[in-house]
């Protein structure tokens, strides 16, 4: 166990591994997330969390629950390494002499480090919601019909690509993004930009902040760091409490990056319609949609993320790895 600076290579590392393994896990949970998040009232196609995925097991197999997570499992990788690279990052360029840092610094580090994984965060969210989102929108236009095949709808902006009537197959990625640069160019895989970075700086804000905090509290001694199942505890507690306080600006960027919408589903021209039509015409409970499923998904997720750094997972590779073994 590395109780060392850790170098950047092994937060990289680090960052990926507890990113994969943690989407792995959850990755369900977060589909069922996509799917509440973009239900309208009188257009319910799931109940609940587990109602939802009772249903896609039913009508899309075990591994519909798993669409589009190839996206995630790609990119959370980088996006995992460089939200937490940078938070370290910055914390160690604020700190004053090796000082502990302010609430205020810690806070702008995890600014930092929210603006730095957005380049990765949005063209991730972008695939992976269309993927997410295919099945609900079979359900809703094929009531009683939930056919594993039609899973993927005719959209005004992605119709050469992945039209049901074109193709008997759900649209991969790697279709949806080739059209999206095709018609849009870059920006269009990043539609949302303005809502991801509501969501991620705020989020990184909390997160950082409180938990270096209550990792603080575990500590035995001052100079002796807390047992791995605290860091386990610090980091999903911290997670799941920054989840559910941007929640609301998760309930945006997704509505925004749906590019595939049902009968009578609205559209948005960005943020601030999107925040006045939901608020029209669902109430402000509808910026809680899958409050739950999000705060379920992030807190294994940076959980796992603080113990791979504890147990020094990177560390661990890197000296044992070909090119060090040869280098001795």
């Amino acid at each position: 166990m590395s109780q060392q600076p850790i170098s950047l290579p092994a937060k990289l590392i680090n960052g990926g591994i507890a990113g994969i393994v943690g989407v792995t896990c959850v990755f369900p949970i977060d589909l069922a997330k996509t799917r509440l998040q973009n239900q309208r009232p009188g257009q319910q196609v799931y109940k609940s969390m587990v109602d939802c995925l009772v249903k896609t097991v039913r009508s899309e197999g075990y591994f519909g629950m798993y669409r589009g997570a190839a996206v995630n499992l790609t990119l959370v990788t980088p996006e995992k390494a460089i939200k937490l690279a940078a938070n370290d990052f910055f914390r160690h360029h604020l700190s004053k002499d090796g000082k502990g840092l302010t609430v205020l610094r810690e806070m702008l580090a995890g600014c930092g480090a929210g603006m730095c994984q957005v380049v990765i965060t949005t063209p991730m969210e972008m695939l992976k919601i269309q993927l997410q989102d295919a099945g609900r929108i079979a359900a809703q236009r094929s009531p009683g019909v939930m056919s594993s095949v039609k899973l993927v709808v005719p959209n005004p902006i992605l119709t050469r690509s992945y039209n049901v009537a074109a193709l008997p197959r759900p649209a991969s990625a790697m279709q949806i993004a080739r059209e999206l640069l095709h018609t849009q160019g870059v920006q269009g895989l990043y539609r949302g930009l303005g809502a991801t970075i509501m969501r991620d700086v705020p989020f990184s804000v909390v997160y950082f902040p409180l938990f270096a905090h209550l990792n603080r509290l575990g500590k035995p001694s001052l100079d002796q760091p807390p047992p791995f199942y605290w860091a386990f505890l610090s980091g999903a507690l911290a997670g799941s409490t920054a989840a559910v306080a941007v929640n609301p600006c998760d309930v945006v960027k997704t509505r925004l990056q749906s590019l595939s919408k049902a009968g009578g589903e609205e559209t948005y021209t960005g943020v601030v319609d999107c925040i006045r039509k939901i608020l029209q015409k669902e109430g402000p409970s509808a910026f809680l949609k899958g409050a739950g499923c999000r705060a379920l998904v992030i807190a294994p997720l940076f959980g796992i993320a603080q113990v791979m750094y504890f147990l020094g997972v990177g560390e661990y590779i890197l000296e044992n790895s070909p090119l060090s073994l040869m280098s001795t």
